[in-house]
């Protein structure tokens, strides 16, 4: 496959195939790259000058050698502490970052009470707290669900479950909204509503899509190609048992 023009997407591992599939709903025609992080996994216990540099490592890598047309940071913990950076770094280049999903609750369940589920890194970030203060509700209850993503990365279905009764089931009953703040929850999404109930979930993926897809229409850069795009995955510690969950979640 020639990857020349793909947009790129990374994430810390494979939680960011839930932003990529709601890309596809919109844009099924153009190529991607999909880059796994899982050497340096997880993001969310790193400092903000460490995440910048692994970051800006595979967005050079992308814009330069792989020749994306666009780049997706479709993990939060990044998203909310060098997306701002990564994009003075390459001013000319396009850079579209996972935004917390914290506004939609404003916008569509002001009322209502809600639960965000993060990283401890997005939760403490300058950026998730501005638009917290902006838009709170005072009936948010926030969680930063440590470990969470990694039991995710694993795959163990019981450590999740037990995880999630462990640290959400307390909520069960209290909410009414959920917003996932991290790309990799949204794989658990069910488990969740098992134990929190008929609650409406909240993340950033399909505002993400939208704004990409009028991002590409604006700039006359879209994919006019017929055919569905292709897709590579490339993982950074070279695990096949991430590219088999990958294309596991692909399209789901």
């Amino acid at each position: 496959m020639n990857i020349d023009k793909s947009i790129g997407i990374f994430d810390s591992g494979i939680g960011g195939i839930t932003v990529l599939n709601e890309i596809l709903k919109l844009l099924p025609n153009e190529n991607y790259i999909y880059y796994s992080d899982s050497k340096n996994n997880p993001y969310g216990d790193k400092s903000e000058t460490e995440i910048f540099n692994i970051c800006d490592e595979i967005v050079k890598k992308m814009f330069f050698e792989y020749n994306c047309k666009a780049i997706v940071i479709a993990c939060n913990t990044a998203s909310t502490k060098v997306a701002n950076k990564l994009r003075e770094n390459y001013p000319y280049k396009k850079i579209i970052a996972i935004e917390p999903a914290y506004k939609m609750v404003y916008d569509y369940a002001y009322d209502k009470p809600t639960l965000v589920m993060a990283t401890n890194g997005t939760i403490q970030s300058e950026k998730f707290n501005n638009l917290f203060k902006k838009y709170n509700n005072h009936k948010t209850y926030l969680l930063a669900c440590k470990g969470l993503a990694d039991l995710i990365e694993d795959g163990n279905d019981e450590k999740i479950l037990n995880y999630l009764n462990d640290n959400i089931s307390k909520y069960k009953g209290k909410v009414q909204n959920v917003v996932l703040g991290c790309t990799h929850y949204p794989l658990v999404q069910k488990e969740i509503s098992q134990i929190l109930g008929n609650v409406t979930f909240f993340n950033g993926a399909p505002n993400l899509a939208k704004h990409l897809k009028h991002l590409l229409q604006d700039e006359k850069s879209l994919n006019i190609s017929n055919e569905i795009g292709k897709i590579v995955f490339f993982d950074s510690s070279n695990s096949k048992y991430k590219k088999e969950r990958f294309f596991k979640y692909l399209y789901v």
